[in-house]
């Protein structure tokens, strides 16, 4: 015991309690921890789970593009992104008294935590949604086309309606409830990946023979990854050690779980046989569409919001690649598009502390179901409509710059060889 004390009191006091700075130690560990986490999911979760998905000759320019993107979006992020999203200005745009990061000092506050930690805990969020169109227009397009149409998307999409949801914008003010990214992060990629796919056009061999992934072991792999990287992420957007983060924990992995089990079991009663693939795609269904809604829905809700993701992306997949014959090569919009429109929307009836057992944390203030579910829709609509045509129109400036797309004899080849002369796999 005298030994206890004696180590304790070598231990400084500011260890144990907050200081007068109104810096709260336990809250700033936990998003230093979620900030690991939530890169954790791109870095090399998304990279493993893209890179599974397509086919071996191309397995490089995936895993190259995800992390050329990380280091491309943490630049924009300290030089403008972190700015235009949560610098003061007007409802649609942050300003540049951010630039730099000026002002985000040791000392600086965001809340409890510190301003660099909160800035750098937003980053990782601007590295995974431009990584995650990479799905939409996979194994065709030119690797420096990706690195510029990431930077201008970056810039010209994800950071402005960042700060109209969280960085004190019009759909903030409105009350809408996006608790972790549905709008923000899911559909916004969603919809470009969707518009990417269109404008590039589908692979070779699309539709007449099948593109199957060429190892499932690390698709597997990086979905296992994702899943526990997106405690950070949903957890994370508490912002705070508190029972908010606990509960957005708890309805991230009863969601991911309804939604793969709910994914498995349709495809078996659908074709006869569940698949590894079916069950990862459900899992980051139920992920993606919870988020939202994971910090103001209950665990019955969640269980709900899982059940649904894993019905209505499984069919919009069938829908955008057979029905419409769309080759969004990794399922980006059926999947996160699709997702973040539905978990954004029943984040309005879930939220809401009068529906018993299926109960959430209260709407937005002064809000019924139907007034909430009305802010919801403006704010899915809005999303959708400025990410598709400020897409296209990057797409088309970008495509003035330099070929969108590989040559026919580039794609045969592979990227991995036409555009980074290796291979990934020396057998």
């Amino acid at each position: 015991m005298k030994q206890l004390l004696m180590i304790l009191a070598l231990v400084p006091m500011g260890v144990f309690a907050q200081g007068n700075s109104g810096l709260d130690g336990a809250n700033t560990s936990w998003i230093l921890t979620s900030t690991a986490l939530v890169l954790f999911m791109t870095l090399p979760g998304l990279a493993l789970f893209y890179g599974g998905l397509v086919r071996s000759k191309n397995i490089l320019s995936v895993l190259m593009q995800c992390f050329a993107i990380a280091g491309i979006a943490s630049v924009l992020w300290l030089v403008a992104g972190y700015s235009i999203a949560f610098a003061d200005g007007n409802g649609y745009f942050g300003g540049l008294s951010k630039f730099m990061l000026s002002g985000v000092l040791e000392g600086s506050l965001s809340g409890d935590i510190p301003e660099s930690l909160f800035a750098l805990f937003q980053m990782t969020f601007a590295i995974i949604t431009p990584a995650l169109i990479v799905g939409g227009f996979a194994e065709r397009m030119r690797f420096s086309a990706v690195l510029l149409f990431s930077a201008f998307w970056l810039i010209v999409v994800y950071a402005p309606i960042t700060h109209w949801v969280w960085g004190g914008g019009w759909l903030q003010e409105m009350g809408l409830l996006d608790f972790a990214g549905g709008t923000v992060v899911h559909i916004t990629a969603g919809v470009a990946a969707l518009v990417a796919a269109i404008v590039i056009g589908p692979r070779k061999g699309f539709g007449k023979k099948p593109l199957p992934p060429h190892n499932m072991t690390m698709v597997i792999t990086g979905a296992g990854m994702l899943w526990v990287g997106w405690f950070g992420f949903n957890g994370g957007s508490a912002l705070a050690a508190n029972g908010d983060a606990a509960m957005a924990m708890l309805v991230t992995h009863i969601s991911a779980a309804t939604g793969a089990i709910t994914w498995m079991l349709y495809e078996w009663i659908k074709f006869g046989k569940p698949t590894a693939l079916g069950m990862v795609t459900g899992i980051i269904a139920g992920l993606g569409t919870i988020t939202p809604a994971s910090g103001f829905v209950g665990p019955a809700g969640a269980l709900v919001i899982g059940f649904t993701a894993g019905i209505v992306c499984f069919n919009m997949v069938i829908i955008i690649k057979q029905k419409l014959k769309i080759d969004d090569s990794l399922d980006v919009f059926p999947v996160h598009g699709v997702g973040g429109i539905l978990g954004t929307f029943l984040a309005g009836i879930f939220a809401s502390s009068e529906l018993g057992l299926f109960s959430g944390q209260g709407l937005a203030e002064g809000m019924t179901i139907a007034s909430q579910l009305g802010v919801q829709l403006i704010g899915i609509l809005a999303t959708f409509v400025y990410t598709a045509v400020a897409t296209y129109i990057i797409l088309k400036v970008v495509g003035l710059m330099v070929d969108l797309r590989v040559s026919p004899e580039e794609e045969q080849q592979g990227l991995d060889i036409s555009a980074h002369e290796e291979i990934g796999y020396n057998l």
